[in-house]
């Protein structure tokens, strides 16, 4: 070797830039973006859904005259959503009726009363009826989305 030769060392070549991604990298944040945007949708419908049913539920309760009328509108609105969600339901009688609505035993004795012969007592507290309406609307969206699962 000629020693006039001057010496270099070894140069790296320059880093490579961050964008534009490699392609599994753009294909990775396109199937995310994909999956998030489809649990978008899925959850948009559910709520579209749960809101349309809650409107039903109220409609039917506002066109109920008097608080006996109320109390007849939430058993059939009850009876509805229990023949949705399991087909024969609607046809169950006594114990294995309210097994079927309030499986829990959420609902006191006397508001079971209430909506069991409620339709059929001429005078009826309208507090009653308001706290029975809260549970009634809350059940009522239970058996509806039971027939989805």
């Amino acid at each position: 070797m000629n020693a006039a030769l001057p010496l270099r060392d070894v140069a790296l070549p320059p880093s490579p830039s961050w964008w534009p991604p490699a392609p599994g990298w753009l294909m990775l944040i396109g199937a995310l973006l994909l999956v998030l945007g489809v649990a978008a949708f899925i959850g948009q419908r559910r709520r579209r859904r749960r809101r349309r049913w809650l409107q039903l539920f109220d409609q039917e309760l506002q066109a109920a005259p008097t608080a006996a009328a109320e109390l007849a509108a939430i058993a059939g609105l009850l009876r509805r959503a229990a023949r949705v969600a399991q087909p024969g339901s609607e046809a169950l009688h006594d114990h294995a009726w309210w097994q079927r609505i309030d499986p829990k035993e959420e609902l006191a004795e006397p508001q079971r009363q209430l909506l069991a012969e409620g339709a059929y007592r001429p005078q009826v507290a309208a507090d009653e009826v308001a706290e029975l309406r809260r549970w009634a609307r809350e059940r009522y969206l239970q058996l509806l989305q039971e027939r989805r699962r």
